[in-house]
């Protein structure tokens, strides 16, 4: 038998694709878990269809898992995988662009059938397989159907279920080829399959059946080791944006939707800023108008945070920058909601919601007090309560319901300053406009200055950025530092309003550009509010950024 060469690697993309039957976004969540325990840095990318079962074989059909993880700080998951696995056909023709030249291929044959190849729009003299066709990579072809079949052969499962276990030998060859612990995964398949022993046995065999096969077959001359990364001492999980954001105890919470739930939403949005009421509305963001992609990431809702309501309804907005940034900016968006009496807009999109990265858990005693001050109750001969008297951020009492002596009027209606009473008085409603405009603006007082990310303080072009686009802008514009390139990253965490040095910081440069997966509203935001001719670089095709896309975008304008 030929021996195994172990070969270490700074780091690594793997991107999983299959049928969304076929349990790729199983199979991606456990090898992140194993390689996060193994110590790694890393980044993930889910991308699957909308449809619950979307039609099996087919292009528009395929689910796919992308991980880049390494010794190294990883900020993407990757522009290009060394290793596609493809269940079927459909799979490899949707993925194979995204394949470095020279990377792994490891196609489960009997997802290349007639039936595969009809389904893929494939005609059948032209299988990839057996054409020549993916000369330039290294095809490993092992029939994961037959091999799963024959292991459970004895199991007591009837076919379909035994096909369902097909993603486990992937996985388990995966973890053989990249040295990951598999403790994690049997764990994890004895308890979600506690209460039904046949099942849980059999996938069980089959995980151990694909570490088996890379072990004894001559197939794969090569073995990968990636080295923990250097990151700061603690304690970590891998976390996903939406559960970052998400309060899971305690009285603390939030309400989260996404664009089309926003819009539905619009009018208790306003009634909250009436009312000067805490409130942090999360919009997970995806590709719209209506439903539009519903699973597939866009940015195109920041002028619907921004002004998406009747009325001169001013409110805060926020906007995550990663997974882990999630939890900093939901801790925020609650600390200014509550002591500035506000509603908050977070802004999330569906490349953070769904990805993931190592987090650290942070220690309670270092996260900055709250101050929530609630309005005293009144007794007989007390002055009468003003629900519109304001402290120096013009921030009014919280007056709990039923507290005695704080009765005050509430509804839509225009309000009297101080009183709270209803007012059509046309010089009071101008007043209490500017007022929730100021307590909007006011929250600049409060908040950290824009810092350059990446790079110089100063220089030829600026690429600002906000959200999800930070790990792309922040690899591509550490690979134009390296090509010799005078450029900056910036990334705006704080939307409305803005940082208050973010004017003095855009003019230090010669060029703005501003990269969004949208058709341009930052852009049109900034050059409304500073006057600088800012260049839009936009992406709407509901997936993220590749940092070689925005390498390329900066060359040609600086070039």
């Amino acid at each position: 038998m030929t021996a195994t060469t172990d070969k270490e690697l700074a780091s690594v993309v793997i991107r999983f694709a299959g049928d969304s039957g076929d349990g790729m976004q199983l199979t991606g969540t456990q090898f992140t878990n194993a390689t996060a325990l193994h110590g790694n840095d890393l980044a993930t990318f889910p991308d699957f269809p909308a449809e619950i079962r979307a039609p099996l074989g087919t292009l528009a059909g395929v689910s796919g898992f992308q991980i880049h993880f390494g010794s190294t700080k990883i900020n993407t998951p990757g522009d290009q995988s060394d290793v596609l696995v493809a269940m079927n056909v459909a799979a490899l023709k949707v993925n194979i662009k995204s394949l470095k030249k020279g990377g792994v291929i490891i196609a489960n044959t009997d997802g290349f059938d007639a039936k595969n190849m009809r389904l893929a729009n494939v005609p059948e003299d032209k299988n990839p397989l057996t054409d020549g066709s993916l000369s330039e990579y290294d095809l490993k072809t092992i029939d994961v159907t037959k091999i799963t079949r024959a292991a459970l052969a004895d199991s007591g499962l009837t076919t379909k279920e035994i096909d369902r276990c097909k993603n486990m030998f992937v996985l388990g060859l995966v973890y053989w080829m990249y040295h990951r612990p598999m403790e994690n995964t049997l764990n994890f398949i004895k308890s979600k399959f506690s209460k039904n022993e046949a099942v849980m046995n059999a996938n069980l065999k089959v995980l151990n059946a694909g570490w088996n096969y890379g072990e004894t077959t001559e197939m794969f001359a090569n073995r990968y080791t990636v080295a923990a990364a250097k990151m700061e001492p603690g304690v970590y999980r891998g976390i996903m944006g939406n559960q970052a954001a998400a309060a899971f105890g305690g009285h603390l919470a939030i309400t989260g939707s996404s664009g089309p739930g926003i819009a539905l939403k619009g009018e208790a949005i306003g009634l909250a800023t009436m009312l000067e009421l805490p409130l942090v509305i999360v919009n997970v963001q995806r590709a719209g108008p209506s439903t539009g992609m519903p699973t597939k990431t866009e940015q195109a809702d920041l002028m619907q945070a921004m002004f998406g309501r009747n009325g001169e309804c001013p409110v805060v907005v926020l906007a995550a920058q990663s997974p882990s940034d999630c939890f900093t900016l939901a801790f925020e968006a609650c600390k200014i909601a509550l002591e500035h009496m506000i509603p908050v807009f977070f802004l999330s999109d569906g490349y953070i919601a769904n990805g993931a990265e190592p987090w650290k858990f942070p220690n309670t005693a270092s996260l900055p007090d709250i101050q929530v001050h609630f309005a005293a109750a009144r007794e007989a001969g007390d002055e009468p309560f003003m629900p519109y008297l304001r402290d120096e951020k013009l921030s009014r009492p919280w007056a709990v319901p039923g507290t005695k002596g704080l009765e005050h009027r509430i509804g839509g209606l225009e309000k009297q300053n101080i009183t709270g009473n209803i007012s059509y008085d046309a010089a009071n409603h101008e007043l209490m406009t500017q007022i929730r405009q100021e307590k909007v603006d006011k929250v600049a007082d409060f908040i950290s200055d824009q810092t350059i990310d990446t790079g110089e303080e100063s220089g030829d072009l600026l690429i600002l950025g906000w959200g999800g686009t930070y790990g792309a802008l922040k690899t591509a514009t550490s690979i134009l530092i390296e090509e010799g390139y005078k450029v900056s990253h910036a990334h705006v965490r704080y939307i409305n309003p803005f940082p208050k040095n973010l004017g003095d910081l855009l003019k230090r440069f010669k060029k703005v550009v501003v990269p969004e997966l949208n058709n341009g509203q930052l852009v049109k935001i900034l050059r409304d509010k500073y006057f600088v001719d800012a260049i839009p670089y936009n992406k709407i095709q509901g997936q993220p950024f590749m940092s070689n896309e925005v390498v390329a975008k900066i060359k040609q304008i600086l070039d």
